[in-house]
C-alpha cells in the first residue's frame, strides 16, 4: 500500500488534526500518511518547488498559488462535489489559478477581532473607538509582526471600499487609504507594548488566553484552539473586524491552509484521493474539528457554530470568514511581501511618516511587478 509524506506546520491546529485524520484513514484504506512540521514563518516563506522534491502532500498558503502555476511544482486538481455549498468566504476560489485548482481548503481563516469576555471588553464596532478606548479599563494589543502589520495595512484599505488592490499600474494603494491604514497602525503600535513589532497572532493569543495583561485585539488571523474551553487559562471569543464609521462592511484578509499535492509524488492517484477525503465535509465536521483543526468547509462552520465548544470561534466569527478579502496572488506578490517587511519594523520605531513610507511600497509594487512583465516576454 502507498506511504506518503506530508509537511504541515508546528501548531496543535496545524498539525494534530491532520495526524489524527491520518490514522483514521490508514485505517480505512491501507494508505499512510506521515506528516513533518515546519514553523509558522516557514509556512509562508518556504518555495513550494523546494517541498514538492521532498514531500507527497503540503500544506500551504494561497498566495503561493501564482508561483505554483508558473513552476509546475503542484498537480492540478478536481473540482471537488458541492463547490459552491462547501467554499466560505472564497476559501476554494483562492486556490485557483488560470482555470486550475492547486490546492483543497482545509483550514478556514481570515482576520478577525478577539476579546477576553471574563474581562467585561466594551463594544467596539468601529476604529474610531478602538483607538479611543482606555487603555487601563481595556488594555489592546495588536500583532504588529512585518507580515501581519502588512495584512492588515491591506485589510484597512479593502475596509475602506478599495478591494481592488493593487490600486493602479504605479500604485499599490491611493494615497487616500494607504496613508489612512497607516496613521491607524501607527496607532495601534502606540496603543500596545513596543514589543508587539515582533508579535504574530500566537503570541498575542497567548498572552490573551494565559494572563491578564491585555483585554482585546482588533485585528488579528483567528485560531479556534484559543475559544475552547480547556486550551488554554481563559477563553478567548472571536469576532468581526471594527469598520469605518458610515463605510459599510470591514474586510479581513482571508488566510487558511490547503492541501496541495506534489508533481513530483510517486503515488498521484493516492495522494489526491487523501487530500480529497481530508477536505471532504464529514471529515471536516468530525475528527478533523474534533482533533484541534480549524474547518474550512462552509457546511460544517453552519453546522457546527451553535456548539458550546466551537461557537466562540465558529458562529462569532462566521460574518467575518463570509466577507473575507483575498489578496493579489500574482507571482510578484511574495517578493513584494518581503520587500515590504523589511522596512516595517522602522516605520513604527522611527516613526516614520507615512506618505513617505507609502511611497516606498509603490516603489516595491513597481518594481517586482515590471520584473514579472519583464519575464513572462517571450525572447
Amino acid at each position: 500500500m502507498p506511504k506518503l509524506k506530508g509537511i504541515t506546520w508546528d501548531h496543535p491546529r496545524g498539525y494534530i488534526c491532520v495526524e489524527a485524520a491520518s490514522q483514521a484513514y490508514e485505517v480505512e484504506t491501507g494508505t499512510s500518511v506521515r506528516w513533518e512540521k515546519r514553523s509558522l514563518q516557514a509556512f509562508a516563506d518556504a518555495p513550494i518547488e523546494r517541498l514538492a522534491d521532498a514531500y507527497d502532500l503540503i500544506v500551504l498558503d494561497h498566495p503561493h498559488v501564482g508561483k505554483i502555476a508558473e513552476t509546475g511544482s503542484l498537480l492540478p486538481l478536481h473540482w471537488p462535489p458541492h463547490a459552491q455549498v462547501s467554499s466560505l468566504g472564497g476559501s476554494l476560489e483562492s486556490y485557483t489559478w488560470n482555470g486550475d485548482i492547486w490546492a483543497y481548503p482545509i483550514d478556514g481563516a481570515c482576520q478577525m477581532a478577539v476579546r477576553r469576555p471574563d474581562l467585561q471588553v466594551p463594544e467596539m464596532a468601529s476604529w474610531e473607538a478602538v483607538l479611543a478606548a482606555d487603555r487601563r479599563k481595556c488594555p489592546v494589543v495588536t500583532a504588529l509582526l512585518p507580515v501581519d502589520a502588512t495584512c492588515l495595512f491591506m485589510s484597512l484599505v479593502a475596509s475602506s471600499g478599495e478591494v481592488d488592490l493593487p490600486h493602479s499600474r504605479s500604485l499599490f494603494a491611493s494615497e487616500a487609504n494607504g496613508v489612512r491604514a497607516l496613521r491607524i497602525l501607527k496607532a495601534l503600535y502606540k496603543q500596545g507594548p513596543s514589543e508587539a513589532v515582533a508579535w504574530n497572532p500566537i503570541k498575542v493569543l497567548e498572552a490573551m488566553s494565559t494572563t491578564d495583561d491585555f483585554a482585546y485585539s482588533p485585528a488579528l488571523f483567528g485560531y479556534i484552539n484559543y475559544a475552547r474551553p480547556g486550551f488554554r487559562c481563559h477563553v478567548l471569543e472571536f469576532a468581526g473586524l471594527p469598520g469605518f464609521q458610515g463605510q459599510g462592511t470591514s474586510r479581513g484578509i482571508l488566510g487558511g491552509a490547503g492541501v496541495g499535492v506534489s508533481s513530483r509524488t510517486g503515488y498521484p492517484n493516492a495522494a489526491r484521493a487523501f487530500a480529497t477525503w481530508l477536505a471532504s465535509e464529514p471529515v471536516q465536521s468530525g475528527i478533523f474539528l474534533e482533533n484541534e483543526g480549524q474547518p474550512a468547509d462552509g457546511r460544517t462552520w453552519r453546522k457546527m457554530r451553535s456548539d458550546p465548544r466551537y461557537a466562540g470561534f465558529l458562529d462569532g466569527g462566521y460574518c467575518a470568514m463570509e466577507n473575507a478579502w483575498t489578496r493579489p496572488r500574482d507571482v510578484w506578490f511574495l517578493d513584494f511581501v518581503d520587500d515590504v517587511c523589511e522596512i516595517f519594523p522602522d516605520f513604527f520605531r522611527k516613526d516614520q511618516d507615512e506618505e513617505h513610507f507609502l511611497g516606498h511600497m509603490n516603489d516595491f509594487y513597481q518594481r517586482r511587478s515590471k520584473q514579472e512583465v519583464l519575464l513572462c516576454q517571450p525572447l
